[in-house]
């Protein structure tokens, strides 16, 4: 979001690609991986021997009911659902980033998601499109080199930008990044809903929505749990989903918070076990929950706190280093 930020500050849309790959995870060649973290990353002999041990001699099987097929030997892929999964697949697409910014064009991968956004001037929007053409074609030529196909059907565009921007830019309907997309309203990314005017009220919506179904399956059993495993499981299941990605929500407009805060509300009279529609605010001050948009205070002042202890800690750390090592 700074990158786009940044772009609006400098009176630019941004054009938002979000690439899918169809099956990263499982056609992961083994043989290329190994020798890319040795060359790249710096994996000695031991540690590259733990992970060929960890990637080969895998089998998988299909299982309906009591009917099993013959196991199979998977010859490429990386667990999925695994801490390391993510990891390697990061550092197997790695150079895929170098291709991308020499073509001028940011970018911001996750596992197997990655975003292409490019700024332009909607006045002349062709440099800029042609850009990211060019990227996402050279994108695809190397995915396919490493075994990965990019997802037409499931990839998404999006311009974001100020309403007279975005007027401006009405006329462009289609982008061309390897096959032609259609322009979206909206895009997910990470389970986050970007919208071209950067209003979030679809997003939130769509986080009221699972807060509100989990809340009324939670109502069935609150009644056997005690009240301090009631507040746990609210806080794991529920509470979770307000807080992921809130820091994005700085900002935003009374009603668009007021979706969530509803949510929260209806959440804490299910905790608390109140009927009907009772003011949810001494129940959030029994419960020691901040209201959603003190949340959202909360994590961007937490991350500043954070950003900023960091950076001294590091200016502390080179002042002291010469000291403890003996050497600059």
């Amino acid at each position: 979001m700074n990158s786009v930020y940044a772009a609006a500050d400098e009176k630019k849309a941004t054009v938002l690609v979000g690439l899918d790959l169809s099956a990263a995870f499982d056609t992961i060649n083994h043989d290329v991986l190994i020798s890319r973290l040795e060359s790249q990353f710096g994996i000695d002999s031991g540690a590259s021997s733990w992970l060929c041990s960890y990637l080969t001699d895998r089998q998988q099987f299909v299982k309906v009911g009591n009917h099993s097929s013959t196991a199979t030997q998977c010859a490429s892929g990386v667990p999925q659902g695994s801490v390391l999964g993510p990891l390697l697949f990061t550092a197997y697409v790695l150079p895929v980033g170098e291709l991308i910014e020499s073509h001028g064009v940011s970018y911001h991968p996750f596992a197997d998601d990655m975003q292409l956004l490019v700024a332009m001037n909607v006045a002349d929007a062709g440099p800029a499109l042609e850009k990211l053409a060019n990227c996402s074609t050279a994108v695809r030529l190397r995915f396919l080199r490493n075994d990965l196909q990019l997802n037409a059907d499931k990839s998404e565009i999006v311009i974001i930008g100020t309403a007279p921007q975005l007027r401006s830019a009405a006329n462009i309907r289609e982008v061309k990044v390897g096959t032609r997309l259609q322009v979206a309203p909206k895009l997910k990314s990470l389970d986050v809903t970007i919208d071209s005017h950067l209003r979030f009220d679809c997003h939130t919506k769509e986080v009221a929505r699972a807060c509100n179904y989990h809340a009324r399956a939670l109502r069935h059993v609150c009644t056997v749990l005690t009240d301090d495993l009631a507040q746990t499981v609210a806080c794991s299941i529920v509470g979770s989903r307000l807080d992921y990605c809130n820091a994005m929500l700085y900002g935003a407009s009374a009603a668009t918070l007021d979706v969530l805060q509803r949510a929260q509300n209806n959440l804490a009279r299910v905790v608390c076990q109140r009927e009907g529609r009772p003011n949810a605010r001494p129940l959030l001050r029994s419960l020691h929950w901040l209201p959603v948009k003190r949340r959202v205070t909360y994590k961007i002042a937490a991350l500043t706190f954070k950003t900023e202890h960091l950076y001294f800690f590091c200016q502390v750390l080179d002042t002291v280093k010469p000291m403890i090592f003996g050497c600059h």
